[in-house]
């Protein structure tokens, strides 16, 4: 009796062991312990088709409190969440998309973070807030191998609920090590934050009720790799696809269920569509799981661009005539938020290229952005009003062309973006080309205004950018979506794969169709 009685408690969750020996005969629920619950996780995508590397800098690594400011759900310490927990936050990095990330920053970024959770060890719980694109140069699935290094450290009772993009990959040692899972619903990713305190409030409930580690995890792997522009939940099929989303998590005996749609612009093995759906009750978990990748399966044909594609000569001569303004042009092939280099110039070299902008009197066009640290130099030397003859762009990336040499006027010079450090405006012609420090992408209104630009009142703004976030696509009066070359070209038969796992739509068109039973993954304790 006695031996029965330490194998139970030593079953329980710390905070349930420490309410326990907090509590008299006499003590109310209410007095248990709060849980411990950890915060880590690193986030990026890393184009393995672009030379450009990812470095630690690029993270800008939060440590303690600070990492609260990174969640509006637990930011406040009267916030109910937050209140629901003793809260350890390690280390959070969040990276631009970009080139794969040298071995260098990934060991010293997970060493940080192992650091910090050992020294606070015990826990009840892990937040584990990831992206799931992320490369490392000589390193296959480095999200599995974090989760695989935090479990070493903090051993398998620890409840870990992970957090992901839609557009991240989950392998099957990730799968195995993380005990709650799910990712945005949403294509652009309007639902962030919500799939993140999703994640937190699903370890919470676990916790607080006592059950712990799911009964069931579904995992289906979908032969299908397809770029985030073909997949938007802006259109169909992707927007009733993830519609059935939600309600299947209402259902008895299911916790959630996701739908990733992998990273395209990786050659990695794990890097395809998955479905998983956590839960308690076998059939519902495997039912529910098997439908969802049925639905992704069957409509693999149907995914279709966001936006209507052309040539950027196409999308520049229907740009010119059109009466809507502003005409927005998507420069999709080195678009940074999808992990391009951000520096080729080949859109920009063809733009300067054209007599239509050769004037000041020509069609007003803004091209954001191109790094040029060297004429960025050259400007803050000269200031506002002065002349600037300098290259910029192709430092990393001049596979497809080499720098531009812009000549022109600086109009506006503004310094301390998290990203870009230094911003310049310079005018060529009738186009004002956004030149950077460092690359930065552009999403923001405010991004142009803070730079006196007014892209409501310009003929064409072209971006580097895939489909258009939010508050660029309410700007819009017309938009197409180039096809140009770069790290994350969009048409993917171009990048050349050899590690993937074949075969795979859309690369092999004619392939069989694939077993798409559910593959119950066993729990982080029972492996």
């Amino acid at each position: 009796m006695k031996r029965s009685f330490l194998l139970v408690l030593n079953s329980l969750p710390l905070f349930l062991l420490l309410g326990l020996a907090a509590c008299g005969p006499n003590k109310e629920n209410s007095d248990k312990p709060l849980p411990r619950i950890a915060i880590a996780g690193l986030g990026i995508e890393s184009s393995t088709f672009s030379p450009a590397l990812t470095h630690e800098e690029a993270f800008h690594a939060k440590t303690g409190d600070s990492i609260f400011t990174s969640y509006p759900f637990l930011d406040s310490s009267d916030a109910p969440l937050r209140q629901r927990a003793n809260w350890v936050p390690t280390l959070i990095g969040k990276s631009l998309p970009g080139g794969t990330v040298t071995r260098e920053a990934y060991e010293s970024l997970v060493k940080q973070t192992l650091d910090a959770l050992k020294k606070n060890a015990p826990y009840d719980g892990l937040f584990f807030d990831i992206h799931g694109a992320m490369s490392v140069v000589g390193l296959e699935d480095p999200e599995g191998d974090f989760i695989v290094r935090i479990r070493e450290a903090l051993g398998n009772d620890v409840l870990i609920s992970t957090s992901m993009d839609l557009h991240g990959n989950v392998s099957w040692r990730l799968a195995e090590n993380t005990d709650l899972i799910t990712c945005y619903r949403m294509a652009p990713h309007e639902d962030a934050m919500e799939s993140k305190e999703r994640a937190v409030s699903n370890l919470l409930d676990r916790l607080e009720s006592g059950k712990g580690k799911p009964g069931y995890k579904a995992w289906i792997p979908v032969p299908v790799l397809l770029p985030g522009e073909k997949t938007s939940t802006r259109i169909e099929p992707a927007k009733s696809i993830y519609a059935a989303v939600e309600p299947a998590t209402r259902q008895p005996g299911i916790i959630d269920a996701a739908i990733w749609v992998g990273y395209a612009w990786a050659d990695e093995p794990r890097n395809h569509a998955v479905v998983m759906v956590t839960g308690d009750d076998k059939d519902a978990v495997t039912r529910t799981a098997e439908q969802l990748a049925q639905s992704f399966w069957k409509a693999r044909a149907d995914f279709e661009f966001v936006a209507p594609t052309g040539t950027l000569k196409e999308s520049l001569d229907k740009a010119l005539v059109s009466k809507k303004h502003p005409f927005f042009i998507s420069d999709s092939g080195d678009n940074p938020t999808a992990g391009g280099a951000g520096d080729v110039t080949w859109t920009l070299r063809e733009i300067l290229a054209r007599p239509e902008f050769k004037t000041e009197k020509g069609p007003s066009l803004i091209y954001a952005s191109i790094p040029g640290p060297e004429l960025v130099e050259e400007a803050l030397a000269v200031g506002v009003g002065g002349k600037v003859d300098a290259n910029v762009g192709a430092k990393v990336d001049a596979r497809y062309a080499p720098p531009v040499r812009l000549v022109g006027t600086v109009e506006a010079i503004e310094r301390g973006d998290k990203n870009a450090e230094v911003e310049v405006v310079v005018k060529v012609g009738s186009v004002h080309v956004i030149v950077t420090k460092k690359r930065k992408p552009y999403h923001l209104e405010s991004d142009f205004t803070s730079l006196g630009l007014n892209p409501r009142k310009t003929d064409i703004v072209v971006v580097k950018i895939g489909y258009l976030v939010p508050e660029l696509y309410d700007m819009r009066a017309d938009w197409l979506l180039a096809l140009t070359p770069g790290g994350v070209d969009q048409d993917l038969e171009r990048l050349g794969y050899k590690h993937i796992k074949r075969p795979m739509f859309p690369l092999d068109k004619d392939m069989k169709d694939p077993d798409l039973s559910a593959q119950l993954v066993p729990a982080s304790d029972k492996r």
